[in-house]
């Protein structure tokens, strides 16, 4: 499953594989209340068909609009300015003095759509670096702390994940989180080294790592970009990886299992690896938002669920169960203790 700007990506690689002329828009700046971030991508091609968004649907009609009068469709990339005055702002849908500046790009066989697609596909980070000039386009590995930039010359972009998601255990249920995680745009690493459940297992774009979970977090060098879940239900597995996450600057730390089993786990981490008590608390368990999830997709929306309001800074209170709803219970199961 792709993230939503490899699936742009594609679309544009499709649209100029059947002779379209495709012009690829990048946020580079914004100002004020502005509704998309920077670094989100829009591709029109030469008939007005669109894939990406900017601004929600305002400013994508008037692409579109330029497009089909071919006033975009120039040989190097140029720069769009919308919102700047309070009735732009009304007319483009944007927030009172929101502001949006935008790189337009056409693109062209050496704008390097394909070699990116390449990198990414293997969850790779790729730094993109586009002369203003010219239009040509190189491609190198991406470093930690790169950020999109713009100096009226140069647009250097990063694409690829920025965050990892590393799960302990390779199953069923690290099926559907490692593509939903990949959906998300993480960088997804699935650490088991036992060959039952290792061998044939594979996740497109994903890396499967055989090592002992404690020895593989130790290589990976956790950091608060990293969230880790634990998955396999084995002592001998999941607590050696909770003992290093616990102690890493991990922004996210779960492990699936009933309150009881919870219980048992902590009392292990602190008998036998020495864990405080205020390191065991940051362990989320039964992991997952709890929301009666009971089949592995379900799961595992219910853990991203909970990774993406930890990320973002929300705590997600216990829900109050409602009578007669349509899914009924079982037997008051609640996600990450019912497999």
């Amino acid at each position: 499953m792709d993230n939503i700007d490899l699936q742009i990506l594609r679309q544009v690689q499709n649209w100029r594989a059947a002779g379209h002329r495709v012009v690829l828009g990048t946020i580079i700046r914004t100002w004020g209340s502005a509704p998309r971030p920077i670094g989100s991508v829009v591709a029109v091609r030469d008939d007005g068909q669109i894939a990406g968004s900017v601004s929600g649907g305002c400013i994508e009609d008037d692409l579109i609009a330029r497009v089909r009068e071919g006033a975009l469709l120039a040989d190097t990339p140029r720069t769009v300015r919308y919102g700047v005055s309070g009735d732009e702002a009304a007319r483009f849908g944007l927030p009172c003095g929101g502001t949006i500046e935008l790189v337009l790009e056409p693109v062209f066989p050496h704008s390097q759509i394909e070699g990116l697609l390449e990198r990414l596909a293997s969850g790779r980070r790729v730094r993109r670096t586009l002369d203003f000039l010219t239009g040509a386009v190189t491609l190198t590995e991406a470093q930690a702390g790169d950020t999109l930039s713009f100096d009226g010359q140069t647009l250097v972009s990063t694409h690829g994940p920025g965050w990892r998601l590393i799960v302990i255990g390779a199953g069923q249920m690290t099926q559907f989180l490692a593509e939903m995680g990949r959906a998300l745009d993480y960088q997804v690493f699935i650490v088991d080294p036992r060959p039952e459940y290792a061998d044939g297992f594979e996740v497109p774009g994903c890396q499967l790592v055989r090592d002992m979970p404690d020895d593989a977090l130790v290589a990976l060098s956790l950091d608060a970009h990293c969230a880790v879940i634990a998955l396999t239900h084995d002592p001998k597995l999941d607590d050696l990886a909770l003992m290093e996450a616990l102690r890493s600057p991990c922004f996210y730390v779960g492990a699936i299992g009933s309150r009881l089993n919870q219980a048992k786990r902590k009392s292990r981490l602190m008998e036998h690896f020495g864990l405080t008590e205020a390191e065991l608390a940051r362990l989320h368990g039964p992991v997952g938002i709890k929301n009666g999830a009971r089949t592995p997709p379900e799961i595992a929306v219910a853990i991203l669920a909970e990774v993406t309001g930890v990320r973002y800074g929300y705590r997600i209170p216990e829900p109050v169960a409602v009578e007669g709803s349509v899914g009924g219970t079982v037997n008051g199961a609640e996600a990450g203790c019912v497999v």
